[in-house]
């Protein structure tokens, strides 16, 4: 009868072991993310750089980047439009640097990093010099150790 128990009781146990070791740790993810995102908008940054950042992505991946995208709908090609427009601004920039400010985890579901980000470069589609300097906030939702919705705000 004890041997029944303790065996009953095991299984009882096991799923709610196996659940807390897929819990990521958001800091060191968010932290990875921003690493590989930062990686994309290096003056020499390839496809490599570009893949690697998208590997945190769902394919679905919804997106909004505020005032210029507002649709976060995900959509089952999401991670396919990302690379497109990530493609056609690879390697635009001819100086880039960022600073990871603050990274906020809510619960296993959210997390939220600020940095900031200087530029200067050429614009691929009208050739035209660009340069911006900004404080960025991205919301990140997370799903099965993935980044599921991005939301971008400006300071």
């Amino acid at each position: 009868m004890r041997l029944i128990i303790i065996c009953l009781l095991s299984f009882l146990t096991i799923p709610t072991v196996l659940a807390d070791t897929k819990k990521i740790d958001l800091k060191v993810f968010a932290t990875d993310y921003y690493n590989a995102m930062v990686a994309t908008q290096a003056p020499n940054a390839t496809s490599k750089e570009l893949e690697n950042y998208l590997a945190f992505l769902t394919d679905d991946i919804g997106h909004t980047h505020l005032p210029y995208v507002t649709d976060d709908a995900r959509q089952p090609d999401g991670k396919e439009a990302m690379r497109k427009g990530m493609t056609f601004y690879l390697g635009a920039h001819t100086e880039y640097n960022s600073k990871l400010l603050n990274v906020f985890a809510f619960n296993n579901s959210a997390v939220a990093i600020r940095y900031t980000s200087n530029a200067k470069g050429i614009h691929p589609q009208n050739k035209q010099p660009l340069a911006y300097s900004n404080v960025m906030m991205e919301v990140l939702e997370i799903e099965d150790g993935k980044v599921a919705v991005i939301r971008k705000y400006h300071e």
